[in-house]
């Protein structure tokens, strides 16, 4: 039988997991559409789930322990911010140059 991870560790998993599927370093994802074109402006949510994302590891880093809500709010701001990336088009274009990346990448 798996052992679930303490809340801790969920947390930290889900931190790598959105910094690996979300565009939050992609310098062109921050920029606005022109003249309102955004759907859900991808540069204020990106620098939501960062700032987080910041808070987060900080205070893991300084030993605290996320409740089980505080790691299910993170998931879940996640996941709508995901969503909302996926309608602009923002997502696969990044995914698209990942896999480009990888493709080129000689490992």
């Amino acid at each position: 039988m798996t052992h679930k991870p303490d809340s801790a560790t969920a947390m930290q998993q889900l931190i790598e997991e959105v910094r690996h599927t979300m565009p939050l370093n992609e310098p062109e994802t921050f920029v606005c559409g022109p003249k309102g074109s955004c759907i859900g402006c991808p540069k204020k949510l990106l620098e939501l789930v960062d700032s987080e994302i910041c808070y987060w590891e900080s205070a893991l880093e300084q030993g605290e322990k996320p409740l089980l809500g505080e790691v299910s709010r993170f998931a879940k701001l996640c996941r709508n911010v995901h969503r909302g990336l996926a309608r602009s088009g923002i997502l696969e274009r990044y995914q698209t140059k990942q896999a480009g990346e990888s493709d080129t990448d000689p490992a």
